[in-house]
């Protein structure tokens, strides 16, 4: 009972710090200053009116010096953050891999209401957590189904996506340059790591047997990562391409795209790929409401993304096996 109590605090308080990065990230404001204040008089919140959850309640969700109310937002989003974290150390146990868990769902809460706030996806929660996805792979190799079965067919999917999405690229009067998902200035990176991880993952794959014993689980998980991301969000960047043609307009943000690679990076391919055909069911319903209130056609995709990649954490290897048996449980 203890430890379930921590964890619903410690999922509260990293709520209670999202609710910083969801203001402020979208602005181009650093997290860390100037220190919680309120909007409004602009003065301090001291520690004891900052106790998430709780101190929202007693002050009946307004500042005490200014009497300015607060947005029911930061009290949801801790509430939020507390349970996520209550039910993935619930389904998983008190594990690396819960806590590797824990980073990815935090990011995907800022995203998420960033996205419906403001039609954005803020780099430092996707290519960030990307890079915190590999990295952990690299150290938990209980992140990543890794028989050598399963990874070696992530590398070649990935290998595979990387050369539809170039051939694909070389037809420029069909492809717009609203199509390009990553600025100029960014797209040459962006090539270099893909080419980096592909000759790791082949080198994994060719070298497995000349791996020492004790260091072929860490490769493995680090090479599904690779393949996780890359196939994670190649499938988006292919999606947007062809509806790049179909709509004439661009039809995918490129944050969608380094969202999914971040999804990638923590769960694999086959989750990755799962959550990818999952999401559009949740964001088609979504859309036809919009339409038909507001007339507009465009929506934030990056939460139905993470509505599909939470499917796929908790019952993708269930809908997987129910999809091989023929839809029959």
């Amino acid at each position: 009972m203890v430890v379930e109590a921590y964890i619903l605090f410690l999922g509260a308080c990293v709520g209670s710090f999202l609710n910083v990065c969801i203001v402020r990230l979208p602005k181009e404001q650093s997290v860390l200053r100037p220190p919680s204040h309120c909007v409004s008089c602009k003065k301090p919140i001291a520690w004891i009116d900052n106790i998430p959850l709780f101190s929202y309640l007693i002050l009946g969700g307004k500042c005490r010096h200014c009497k300015a109310r607060y947005s029911i937002r930061y009290f949801v989003i801790e509430l939020i953050t507390a349970i996520s974290f209550f039910g993935l150390y619930k389904f998983f146990g008190l594990t690396l891999v819960t806590v590797a868990y824990w980073i990815m769902i935090s990011g995907f809460i800022v995203a998420t209401f960033v996205d419906f706030e403001h039609r954005i996806i803020p780099d430092e929660v996707s290519i960030g957590g990307m890079f915190v996805g590999i990295a952990l792979s690299a150290f938990i190799p209980a992140l990543h189904q890794s028989e050598f079965a399963h990874v070696g067919f992530g590398g070649f999917l990935a290998g595979l996506m990387v050369v539809i999405c170039l051939a694909l690229t070389l037809f420029p009067s069909l492809f717009t340059p609203t199509s390009e998902v990553q600025d100029q200035s960014d797209d040459r990176g962006i090539k270099i790591l893909v080419a980096v991880s592909l000759l790791f993952i082949s080198g994994v794959n060719f070298f497995a047997a000349y791996i020492p014993p004790a260091l072929l689980p860490y490769a493995l998980s680090l090479s599904a990562a690779l393949s996780g991301y890359i196939v994670g969000g190649g499938a988006i960047y292919l999606m947007g391409l062809v509806g790049d043609v179909i709509f004439k307009k661009e039809s995918m943000g490129g944050g969608d795209v380094k969202l999914m690679a971040m999804v990638g990076a923590f769960l694999g391919w086959k989750l990755a790929l799962l959550a990818f055909f999952i999401a559009p069911f949740f964001g088609a319903v979504y859309g036809v409401i919009e339409k038909i209130r507001t007339k507009d056609s465009a929506i934030a995709y990056g939460p139905f993304l993470v509505l599909g990649s939470l499917l796929s954490l908790f019952y993708g290897n269930q809908i997987i096996q129910w999809i091989i048996n023929g839809y029959r449980f």
